[in-house]
């Protein structure tokens, strides 16, 4: 068993975007800049954004937040994403989800121009990608090819499980590691809560990804030996162990199934790591035009 180690891997591709970005600034003489709205006090959502904010500052970003209470309406943020469009100085926006329930997330995903949303979402960026055309990558798929790619993880004609099919990880990862590219080529099945026999269907990759957001569901019963397993989970639980006051636990019964594995992301330092590494390359593309001219 090997660790996909996403603390290495994120490290070493932040040097490289640190010196990118300062090529930016020589030529256009300003920071790649990106903008963060954030709704409410959860708390999940406030470490996230911070994180995000302090990566745009290690690597050279300029980086804003705007911060709302739960009482902004959904026309009066809107206005702000489509005030923030309009700035030929703003690179990247995102809405931290998730928004109150009186707030469409759909319609804010659709008002952010598609040019700038470097998280990927949007339904032009995730119909480009369906066509395998230039886009912005979802941030937490472009984190796990990174990873595979970083790691020379053979990908071609391989058998790829993908647990969960959300929008945002698990419908877009299965599209990307069956297009013609590496990482890519496999053959993908797409699973969730209403698969038949989904422990027989698991246990018959030899690549897992693991995005259905319930603790330890991945057990070593649905692991055949050698298989790659990449967990994308992110569970919290209270815990008076630890510093922070919680603990993180991934999708996959780490402790178990790590000894059956060729190679295995841990949670945490694994793929949320990496899922800013996304996000960041995607801010730096759009500083660059290298997407959108």
């Amino acid at each position: 068993m090997q660790l996909l180690d996403g603390k290495f891997v994120s490290e070493k591709l932040k040097e490289e975007i640190t010196a990118e970005a300062a090529g930016v600034l020589a030529i256009l003489g300003r920071k790649p800049h990106l903008v963060a709205i954030l709704v409410g006090h959860d708390g999940g959502s406030e470490t996230y954004v911070a994180s995000k904010m302090r990566n745009c500052e290690k690597v050279g970003f300029k980086s804003s937040l705007y911060r709302y209470d739960n009482s902004v309406t959904e026309s009066e943020l809107l206005a702000k994403i489509k005030e923030i469009n309009k700035d030929e100085e703003v690179d990247g926006l995102i809405v931290q989800l998730p928004l109150p329930k009186h707030i469409d997330p759909e319609k804010v995903t659709e008002a952010i121009d598609f040019r700038k949303d470097v998280d990927g979402f949007h339904p032009v960026n995730l119909g480009r990608m369906m066509r395998n055309l230039p886009c912005f990558v979802p941030a937490t798929p472009y984190g796990i090819l990174m990873m595979l790619e970083e790691y020379k993880i053979e990908t071609s004609g391989k058998h790829c499980v993908v647990v969960g099919r959300s929008n945002i990880v698990g419908s877009p990862i299965s599209i990307l590691m069956a297009r013609n590219d590496y990482p890519g080529n496999c053959t993908v099945t797409l699973t969730h809560s209403r698969t038949k026999d989904l422990k027989d269907v698991v246990r018959s990759a030899d690549i897992i990804i693991a995005a259905i957001g319930k603790k330890n569901f991945i057990t070593e019963d649905m692991v055949k030996p050698g298989a790659v397993v990449i967990d994308v989970g992110i569970n919290t639980e209270v815990s008076t162990k630890t510093k922070s006051g919680f603990k993180l636990y991934g999708d996959v019964d780490f402790e178990n199934v790590a000894p059956k594995t060729s190679w295995i992301s841990p949670v945490p330092g694994g793929v949320g790591l990496m899922t800013i590494v996304g996000l960041l390359k995607n801010t730096l593309a759009s500083a660059k035009k290298e997407i959108y001219p």
